[in-house]
């Protein structure tokens, strides 16, 4: 089990040891997905981009598995006011982009930008990484299981408007799905849940995960909303 609040300089190390048996498609998808089975947005054969970690964490609330997300404050200017994953750049104390850096990365940011206490947090797997044009950060997406739950909230307002959980049973229901159209022509999967409209990105994100984990359901891709222009 990974415990590595406060202890950046410490080992992180990944582990499927004693995870709930409903987190196995999920288990399962991590080791067998290829990149371009998530996003044709991979990151640049040069090396450019800027190395970042966002963490997937599982829950277990009220009503069965959910999932960690924060709104991001609207005065940012990379992303504002979009709901997302916690997790940021990498910082040089994280160390090897390469090695345990995007672990301890995505553990670091979440303390930092919901409160979570990390040492309650079993990381058991991170996805291809993957790019984000619009910003050229190159992403690499940490998966955790919140093996002992910590309250979470808002640390910073200047970086964080909201924090919540939303059950997987609500990402998967075909009436909170929909196709986010951006006024300058994009489209991509969306999800309106908690008061939100997640797209972009994370709503990729989550539209591949519950695809690959075998609990999509089919829902309406013909149900466009559309987008501000300043999104």
């Amino acid at each position: 089990m990974t415990r590595a609040s406060n202890t950046w300089g410490g080992s992180v190390t990944l582990s499927k040891e004693g995870l709930p048996g409903w987190l196995d498609p999920v288990v399962r998808a991590v080791e067998t997905v290829e990149p371009l089975q998530l996003s044709r947005f991979l990151p640049p054969a040069d090396g450019a981009g800027r190395q970042s970690a966002v963490l997937i964490l599982f829950g277990e609330g009220e009503r069965g598995p959910e999932l960690l997300l924060m709104e991001r404050a609207s005065s940012l200017r990379s992303h504002a006011g979009q709901p997302a994953f916690p997790g940021g750049a990498l910082d040089p104390e994280d160390g090897d982009p390469a090695a345990e850096g995007p672990l301890r990365c995505a553990l670091r940011e979440s303390e930092e930008e919901t409160g979570l206490d990390p040492a309650g947090v079993q990381l058991f797997g991170m996805l291809p990484k993957l790019y984000i044009p619009v910003s050229g950060f190159v992403v690499a997406p940490v998966l955790g299981w919140w093996r002992e739950p910590s309250p979470v909230g808002v640390v910073d307002p200047n970086e964080t408007a909201r924090v919540f959980t939303v059950p997987v049973a609500d990402l998967t229901d075909p009436a909170n799905r929909a196709m986010a159209i951006h006024p300058l022509g994009h489209k991509g999967p969306a999800f309106l849940v908690e008061s939100a409209l997640v797209w972009g990105f994370t709503a990729g994100l989550i539209d591949r995960l519950l695809h690959h984990a075998g609990w999509a359901r089919p829902w309406d891709q013909d149900r466009l909303v559309p987008l501000d222009l300043r999104s």
